[in-house]
C-alpha cells in the first residue's frame, strides 16, 4: 500500500484527470480500467482513492467484482 503523500497525489491525479476527460460535465464518466493504465496506478491504491473520493462525495464509483471501479464519474 502506498504512503499517505503517495496516496493524496493518487486522489488528486484521479481527480485531474477525470475532469479532463469528461471536460468537466459531471454526467459523463470514465472506465476505471483507463484510469489505471493512463495513470500508472495499482489497482488497489486506485479503489482506496476513489472510495475517499466517494466518501467525500467528489466523485461517484461503479464497481467491478474485488472493489475494482469499473466506471468513475
Amino acid at each position: 500500500m502506498a504512503t499517505l503523500r503517495e496516496r493524496q497525489g493518487y486522489r488528486e491525479r484521479v481527480l485531474t484527470a477525470l475532469y479532463e476527460a469528461t471536460e468537466g460535465n459531471r454526467l459523463l464518466g470514465v472506465p476505471g480500467r483507463k484510469l489505471r493504465n493512463d495513470l500508472r496506478i495499482p489497482e488497489e491504491d486506485l479503489a482506496a482513492a476513489c472510495t475517499y473520493l466517494a466518501g467525500e462525495d467528489l466523485i461517484t464509483v461503479d464497481r467491478e467484482p474485488g472493489n475494482t471501479p469499473s466506471m468513475v464519474t
